[in-house]
């Protein structure tokens, strides 16, 4: 009989939630940080490499490389693995540095 790991841990997270991530919309649950309600959806890859554009995503799952980057409501360079998923975050691909543009 196969269960899954909720079943097994008797977890009983409270109700699904949205995010959206580069205008899609995405269930998250209660506790689950960005980086597990973005692989849970199959997404893979949210940030590009400064040099050559490469995809990224989470990486070490402990906030140590630094390759789960991501925009967060406006906000770069926060490390996906480590943020606490929200109702209502808007999650969008870092492209490079990741550098807000200079307002003038």
């Amino acid at each position: 009989m196969a269960r899954t790991p909720a079943e097994l841990a008797a977890a009983r997270p409270g109700p699904p939630f949205e995010i959206t991530v580069d205008g899609r919309p995405v269930t998250a649950l209660p506790g689950q940080s960005l980086a597990a309600a973005l692989w849970a959806a199959g997404i893979l890859a949210w940030r590009t490499t400064r040099i050559g554009g490469r995809p990224r995503g989470a990486f070490c799952g402990i906030g140590q490389c630094y390759d789960c980057l991501a925009t967060v409501n406006g906000r770069p360079n926060r490390r996906a693995c480590l943020l606490p998923a929200r109702a209502g975050d808007v999650v969008t691909t870092q492209e490079g540095h990741g550098r807000a543009e200079p307002d003038v």
